[in-house]
């Protein structure tokens, strides 16, 4: 027996479908499916019903989710000691934070931090695919800070009483294309003409739910033709001339630059987030203590240096 199955079984009683915990799970269906299998057949009965729409538990499923739930707490709990016991030894800093973030804007921030600091030691936990799932390793004490996008209307879900956070910035996801012929976007994104070909970020990212919000507000006739959670595979895909996908503008410079890429859209459909990190309000490790202390006078410093600005371009 193997402790990702207790979490794919958990994760599909939540969904209670196997796409959607597949995609939670960052695994194809079918190896979800196998996995869920291979976990009744070592328990020698079924957990779910899988004849009905959607799924549903069988008893045997309800009497056996609170000990998985409860056997994933005592081993995440066990690890999450022994790991808190080493990296107190080492004085490392352990972060959680979305792929494109790690890319593009966290060596910046170290950069500027060791400024300050001196050289500092730094990991990142195993990254998620999903916005939720890089969220709760901060939720679960995995980590010491979650570096995120963050939206009025996409929110980390954390308890604002336990966990606290600094702006550091903000970025834009803009519609991005290969240019044509005559140099306009080869994927020209036009609301209420013909359905655009769109490279998605599926439904589990920040940047899927923020722009899940746009097309609610703007509806566009899309067909979805490629999906990948990070924005550095959509962006290949852009560049292959497979269609039209919203990309964080940091990660797109040099391609708009050297016109390898051009603005799908106009402006008026480029999505904005501020950039944050957030930590729990209780700490007891001076290095957390001291590098959050840092982030806060570098924001101070860069809001009296320039009132009008964000704080951001004093960090980036």
């Amino acid at each position: 027996m193997e402790l990702k199955w207790l979490e794919d079984v958990l994760s599909l009683a939540t969904t209670l479908s196997f796409s959607r915990a597949a995609r939670e799970r960052n695994i194809t269906q079918s190896a979800l499916s196998r996995r869920v299998k291979q976990l009744e057949d070592w328990l020698g009965s079924p957990l779910f019903d899988r004849s009905s729409y959607p799924i549903r538990l069988t008893e045997a499923g309800r009497t056996f989710l609170p000990r998985a739930q409860e056997i994933i707490r005592q081993v995440q709990g066990a690890r999450q000691e022994l790991r808190q016991l080493h990296e107190i030894a080492t004085e490392t800093l352990i972060f959680s934070t979305l792929n494109t973030l790690s890319l593009t804007f966290f060596p910046g921030l170290i950069r500027r931090m060791e400024e300050t600091l001196g050289p500092l030691k730094t990991r990142f936990c195993e990254q998620r695919s999903s916005f939720d799932g890089n969220v709760a390793l901060l939720d679960r004490g995995e980590c010491d800070f979650l570096l995120t996008y963050a939206h009025e209307s996409v929110l980390p879900e954390l308890d604002p009483e336990l966990f606290t956070y600094r702006r550091l910035g903000t970025e834009r996801a803009i519609p991005v294309s290969i240019p044509g012929e005559s140099g306009e976007p080869l994927h020209a994104f036009r609301s209420g003409e013909t359905p655009v070909r769109l490279l998605s970020y599926g439904s589990s990212t920040f940047f899927a739910r923020r722009l899940a919000l746009l097309f609610a507000e703007r509806p566009t006739p899309l067909v979805t033709v490629y999906e990948n959670p990070m924005s550095v595979g959509l962006k290949a895909m852009v560049l292959a001339g497979r269609g039209v996908a919203w990309v964080p503008e940091s990660l797109v410079v040099e391609e708009l630059r050297s016109g390898q890429l051009v603005p799908a859209a106009d402006t008026s459909w480029y999505v904005s987030a501020e950039i944050r990190l957030y930590r729990a309000r209780q700490q007891s490790r001076l290095p957390v203590e001291q590098f959050w202390a840092a982030v806060s006078e570098s924001n101070r410093t860069a809001k009296a240096e320039s009132p009008a600005r964000t704080p951001v371009s004093a960090i980036a």
